[in-house]
């Protein structure tokens, strides 16, 4: 459920600034509560970004020391091989 909270944060962040564009004269009350709406998500959205970028990183690290070891036994294509389809 939290991988498509993002994604429904955005959808609604989206929705905010279609509202804007939307109006010819902005009703100032009703704009403040938009706005005050967008900031809310856009801080839960940060967050999860955040953890999102901490997960990755925890997979770039294990991966990282996978490809270190790789790369150290000589008879094995070293990762740039594998990656760039070199036979």
């Amino acid at each position: 459920m939290a991988k498509s909270k993002l994604k429904d944060s955005l959808k609604k962040l989206k929705g905010i600034v279609e509202w804007f564009d939307g109006q010819e004269e902005v009703d100032v009350e009703a704009g403040l509560e938009k706005v005050k709406e967008g900031a809310v998500l856009i801080k839960e959205s940060r967050r999860r970004l955040r953890e999102l970028e901490n997960e990755f990183e925890k997979v770039k690290e294990s991966l990282g020391e996978e490809i270190e070891y790789d790369a150290t036994d000589e008879d094995k294509p070293s990762h740039k091989d594998v990656f760039s389809h070199k036979s």
